[in-house]
């Protein structure tokens, strides 16, 4: 069986959980069948674990385009590459489209998988302007025509049938997120988190992902505030979205550092080593979003033996079991698909609430971390992820 993937992210050009997915999948799936992923940016080599890969850059004539017109640019691109293909998959919205032209143009089935959703994402419109509706239009398109439909969670798919009601239910299943726990385990050595300014001999709080508005990194710091002086709060986080973003952001963290030490803030995706090192010494592993359709972070948190703080919300309620593995912190949102607490000030005393409570009893919060680890071999490898996968493509192809 020929299948051909397509993603925006790809090795070596990894910013976020839905391109460690396609990672992983690729890595696991490339020995079961003959596999082709199609990636968008610079060239990289063509062989991955025995896959075939091949690069796409934004056409020259689009350099100076909207962010979503270059995205369409390259999927336009792809469709040649797509002859032979058995069967399409894509990875969210940036490549949808090129799976669904590619299923017309070659009468292949298109499976795409759901890592997020445009419609509750509208503080896309900061970055995309006019683009945000583009990029809505081209998920809404593929959703609607695709022949199944991956959510990551249970969560995300009852938001899928929510946003699409023309999608049809039983185009859609749950096949989650995964982990390679022979990689991402627990790492005690101090060398790493010392060079990066962390301090191995006092509770930390650490936060990973992106600067974005879905990540709710402001409600974080403002929780941050109430926490106890000797703890540390470590951010490994990249640029914001947006300057007004950025600005919110970093008025927040001045705000910390008058008050209190540290506050550590690490501004560069860490080598997977190093982030394993920081993972390992974390007291507790904070996820304040407002959106998360399943988080990978949090798998690779549990992985190396952190206990999970996180919102209740979309999938995250599927990965970290309440009180055994961490705490779900309530989470009541604004029905207008900006996820917004509708208690802000709330949310952030609970959150803090539930950071204070772990981080006063060690011996616990050690106990939850080896919960979480057991829970991320049991529930969430990439192997029993590929074979469900291989079921939603046999289950299209008849």
């Amino acid at each position: 069986m020929r299948v051909d993937i397509v993603t925006k992210e790809f090795p070596p050009e990894i910013y976020g959980g839905a391109g460690v997915h396609v990672a992983e999948l690729s890595r696991v799936l490339a020995g079961r069948l003959d596999l082709h992923v199609h990636a968008f940016g610079a060239e990289r080599p063509s062989d991955f674990h025995g896959a075939t890969v091949r690069s796409y850059a934004v056409p020259a004539g689009l350099a100076e385009a909207n962010p979503a017109v270059q995205t369409l640019g390259v999927d336009l691109q792809m469709l040649d590459g797509f002859a032979g293909a058995e069967l399409i998959h894509s990875h969210t919205w940036y490549a949808n489209m090129a799976g669904h032209l590619g299923s017309l143009l070659h009468n292949v089935p298109h499976v795409l998988s759901a890592h997020s959703l445009e419609p509750l994402r509208p503080w896309k419109a900061e970055q995309l302007g006019g683009g945000y509706r583009l990029s809505s239009w081209a998920e809404r398109t593929a959703y609607e025509a695709a022949a199944a439909v991956i959510a990551v969670s249970a969560g995300m798919r009852k938001d899928i049938l929510r946003c699409y009601p023309d999608v049809d239910p039983g185009r859609v299943q749950v096949v989650h997120n995964g982990v390679d726990v022979q990689q991402w385990k627990p790492d005690l050595n101090d060398d790493a988190v010392r060079a990066l300014g962390i301090d191995p001999e006092r509770p930390s709080v650490v936060f990973v992902g992106r600067i974005t508005r879905q990540k709710g990194v402001p409600y974080l710091l403002r929780a941050a505030a109430l926490l106890p002086p000797e703890v540390q709060l470590v951010l490994c986080a990249g640029a914001a979205d947006t300057p007004e973003l950025a600005a919110e952001v970093n008025a927040l963290i001045g705000g910390l550092r008058e008050t209190r030490d540290g506050v550590v803030v690490i501004e560069r995706m860490l080598p997977r080593a190093e982030l394993i090192q920081v993972l390992s010494h974390a007291t507790v592993f904070a996820c304040p979003s407002i959106y998360e359709p399943l988080g990978i972070v949090n798998l690779e948190a549990m992985a190396c033996g952190a206990p999970v703080v996180a919102s209740a919300t979309g999938g995250i309620p599927e990965v970290v079991d309440d009180g055994v593995t961490g705490a779900l912190v309530p989470l009541e949102q604004v029905a207008d698909g900006t996820g917004t607490p509708l208690d802000e000030e709330q949310f952030v005393r609970d959150f803090a609430a539930a950071l204070i409570r772990t981080l006063a009893d060690p011996a616990a919060a050690r106990r939850q971390g080896e919960a979480g680890r057991r829970r991320a071999e049991e529930h969430f490898s990439w192997d029993s992820i590929a074979d469900k996968t291989l079921e939603v493509y046999r289950s299209v192809l008849g």
